[in-house]
């Protein structure tokens, strides 16, 4: 994979340009578009939002570790979906501040595949996690009785191996196809990490053939998780709403609230970038999307679930005390 492909056509002129020709292995990311004085106050926006996400997530994992309470499905998935979201900000934030200061903007092609699968990665388990997290809440509420033996930690641990397994096995494909490209239209990449449709807009390979397994593999795994998402919450819906105790239904609305948010604000923007990927979007806009889903959810999740969950907070006050 190189950036500037050349012709190997047994001509004279073309033999020259082939000698001569110098095989670049350098992309420049753009980074998010602003005015210069906002460098400052960007970066260390963007450092406290990573720290936060870092602590709040590598926090909540340590958490759910040291309290044997919590070692049950839900919270299984709760730290799982916690270790896939400091994942995906580790992957994106580092380069991006680095590139906040830096003048050349340089990244590797070897280190942007990188990041790129590693992004590629973290973002199909927590959809994959998104959704069994769902399936979770349907069996607890609409077969409470049956809870401890259709979801037991074994079959919790295995969907979340499965979640990682399918991340990976996305992943890889997307890479593999990767390299099919090259790169001669620019070596400019108007994002602020290496994601794959800012790469196919300036390849010189069609890149046709990459779109359609984008659009068959990431709509499939998406359409396959929402549906799952929603048929596990409308049969949750209808299974408070026959419930008779205003503080059942109370419960049940508190405990898949926070889930419910974070799956909404998490598949917008995934759905405009990869589902409908030749969409009339900017580059700014993708940008934007992007930055929502892969800076600011991740900071926000440890927010939404433990604010909103009496157990952790519990467990969060007993760990504070014994500190104390």
């Amino acid at each position: 994979l190189v950036i500037c492909s050349i012709s190997f056509q047994a001509t004279p002129t073309e033999d020259i340009e082939k000698d001569n020709a110098t095989f670049l292995t350098k992309l420049i990311l753009t980074g998010l578009t602003y005015e210069p004085q906002w460098q400052i106050p960007l970066f260390l926006l963007f450092l406290v939002i990573y720290l936060l996400t870092i602590v709040g997530n590598l926090g909540l994992i340590a958490l759910i570790w040291n309290d044997t309470q919590l070692h049950i499905p839900m919270y299984l998935f709760l730290g799982s979906l916690a270790l896939v979201d400091a994942w995906l900000s580790s992957t994106v934030s580092p380069k991006m501040l680095v590139n906040c200061f830096s003048e050349s903007k340089m990244i590797s092609l070897s280190e942007c595949m990188i990041q790129f699968f590693s992004f590629a990665i973290s973002v199909t388990t927590e959809c994959f996690l998104l959704a069994t997290m769902a399936y979770d809440r349907y069996v607890a509420i609409c077969k409470p009785l049956l809870y401890p033996v259709i979801m037991s930690n074994t079959l919790c641990i295995q969907l979340i191996l499965l979640s990682f397994l399918g991340g990976l096995l996305h992943a890889i494909i997307h890479t593999s196809f990767l390299f099919r490209l090259t790169f001669c239209n620019s070596i400019i990449v108007h994002h602020f990490y290496c994601d794959i449709i800012p790469l196919f807009k300036i390849s010189c390979t069609d890149p046709s053939i990459n779109y359609l397994i984008v659009f068959i593999f990431s709509g499939s795994t998406q359409v396959f998780t929402i549906l799952t998402v929603l048929v596990s919450y409308t049969l949750v819906l209808f299974t408070i709403l026959k419930k008779k105790s205003l503080q059942g239904i109370k419960k049940a609305f508190s405990t898949c609230g926070a889930h419910l948010l974070s799956v909404s604000l998490y598949y917008g923007p995934l759905l405009f970038m990869y589902v409908c990927p030749r969409s009339a979007q900017t580059d700014n806009q993708d940008m934007m999307d992007s930055l929502f889903y892969t800076i600011i959810i991740p900071v926000l999740n440890p927010m939404i679930y433990s604010l909103r969950n009496k157990k952790v907070i519990d467990s969060l006050g007993k760990m504070l005390k014994r500190n104390v």
